[in-house]
């Protein structure tokens, strides 16, 4: 099922995934690649048009990135944001300069020719944009003419129009530029022409016919964690190819409270899948005795995941595909192979932890949608809303939220204090209004307190609640200081071994969602 495509092509800028983010809200599919991808691969998706990101570098560097000979020779719309601004101008014999004042943050932005279809439906009282740059551009190619300013870029965007070359020295991806969405879904729809109809229902469609050429009639396991990553991509391949799933549900002793029982009420007797529940509690507590590092305890974690699907596999027969409910987020921050620059942040169970020996061949139907728009298919689909708006929970569980050795006493402390927690704020009815993530996390940190008549010396219980739009960033939930209290004294109370609860203000960046 064929649809238009605007391929992004990232330049370093910590901001693609946020322009994806944006192009996807105007119902337009899109897609990220690296400047330095095979042309071939990109040219295999017939773009409608690209988009070319900002980055660190300046134009004139040594080693500074160049626009590819492919899109040079393209006869599509381009639009170049900060960077590729700058890149297009000097291949089309303009001149970009060192900026004499660095420009970064707020600005206000006037029109030069307001009557274009890049800038239909502007709102010149609302015209505040983002600017983040250094070097500005001097002297236009021929051909291009400005269409806006600002106090200091005087060419702010500019337009070759004739050839459907556009670029603005601000991003209109961030929200700090009021208006930038508007301008992005101008040039995918007015200036490419592309039809916005990738929508959860086209998606579906769209992938129910991809797991269906894939599979054929083979059959395929997933690791259902219950999380709504999983949980949606049981549903969308359930909804393809029927009892060729069965789902495994693995009980590694790493779950939140109740957990593992809500997960086989829902999914096999409510869903109707085929499912197999393990306990694996006691094979997981021995494997991770002694280990303190995040990033093993993610192998660790991950590699026995899939033994133990290759296991239950064995018994079912034969079995050809393992599902997963990787997203766009995990594979980004994973630093996938076509991002050559990107930097490993972290080993994703869905993503960096599989063994090479994997005997299984990868179905990933999700791998290209943030998480409001798993969201959004997992409505789509029909599942309940306490599934879909379910906490986002980190595949390695809560090992990764578990600071320092894993062992099942500190496993049920932080139980009982996530549990606690998530009830407070669903009481408050800020689960899902007031925070996008939240959970508790223990720390390998011994305070001294008072309890009654003795001194203690226990451990110490942090507080993680974030906000969000897409999960690339985050800040954190500005919670009422009056919940903060009751959760503490809550928590100090009834969880054994804790006697100090604190609370993360860090947003991301600098720091991450979760703790490890």
């Amino acid at each position: 099922m064929a649809q238009d495509t605007i391929v992004i092509l990232d330049y370093g800028s910590q901001y693609s995934q946020l322009i994806a983010r944006r192009v996807r809200e105007t119902n337009v599919y899109c897609n990220i690649f690296s400047w330095q991808t095979d042309a071939e691969k990109i040219l295999a998706l017939n773009p409608r048009g690209f988009i070319l990101s900002g980055g660190p570098n300046s134009v004139y560097d040594d080693s500074a990135p160049t626009l590819p000979a492919y899109l040079l020779e393209s006869s599509v719309p381009v639009l170049g944001i900060c960077y590729g601004m700058q890149l297009l101008t000097i291949n089309a014999g303009g001149r970009v300069a060192r900026s004499n004042h660095r420009e970064y943050g707020p600005a206000d932005l006037q029109l030069n020719v307001p009557d274009t279809p890049f800038f239909a439906d502007w709102v010149m009282e609302n015209g505040r944009v983002w600017m983040s740059h250094g070097d500005r551009v001097e002297k236009l190619p021929d051909g291009f003419i400005p269409l806006a300013h600002t106090a200091n870029s005087p060419f702010a965007a500019i337009a070759d129009v004739e050839n459907g070359r556009y670029a603005v020295q601000f991003h209109p991806e961030v929200v700090h530029t009021k208006q930038g969405t508007l301008l992005l879904r101008n040039f995918v729809q007015n200036i490419c022409g592309c039809t916005p109809d990738w929508t959860p229902a086209h998606f579906i469609d769209e992938q129910v016919d991809a797991i269906r050429a894939q599979v054929g009639n083979g059959r395929v396991v997933l690791g259902l964690s219950g999380g709504v990553d999983s949980a949606v991509a049981a549903a969308l391949i359930h909804r393809a190819i029927g009892e060729q799933l069965t789902c495994i549900f693995v009980n590694h002793g790493l779950l939140r409270q109740d957990e593992a029982l809500q997960v086989i009420e829902t999914f096999e007797r409510e869903q109707g899948m085929s499912l197999i529940a393990v306990n694996a509690i006691e094979e997981y507590m021995d494997s991770l005795v002694g280990i303190t590092d995040p990033e093993q305890k993610r192998r660790i974690i991950g590699e026995k995941f899939i033994r133990i699907f290759e296991q239950e596999a064995n018994k079912l027969g034969k079995i050809e595909f393992l599902a997963q409910g990787t997203i766009y987020p995990d594979v980004i921050e994973s630093a996938g192979k076509d991002k050559k620059d990107a930097h490993l942040i972290k080993t994703h169970h869905n993503v960096g932890g599989l063994p090479d020996d994997i005997e299984f061949e990868l179905i990933e139907p999700l791998r290209l949608l943030f998480k409001d728009e798993v969201r959004e298919i997992g409505s789509a689909l029909g599942l309940p809303d306490s599934i879909i708006w379910r906490q986002p929970f980190p595949g390695p569980g809560l090992a990764i939220r578990c600071l320092g050795e894993v062992t099942w006493d500190r496993l049920q402390h932080l139980r009982q204090a996530d549990a606690i927690f998530v009830a407070e704020l669903a009481a408050a009815d800020m689960l899902r209004n007031g925070t996008q993530q939240s959970f508790a996390v223990l720390l390998p940190v011994k305070s001294v307190g008072v309890m009654g008549d003795g001194r203690t010396y226990q451990e110490v219980i942090a507080l993680r609640a974030v906000t969000t739009e897409d999960f690339m960033t985050a800040d954190w939930a500005r919670l009422p200081y009056a919940l903060l209290a009751k959760v503490s004294r809550r928590i100090v109370n009834e969880v054994d071994g804790v006697n100090r609860v604190t609370y993360d203000i860090t947003s991301k960046p600098p720091g991450t969602i979760e703790w490890e």
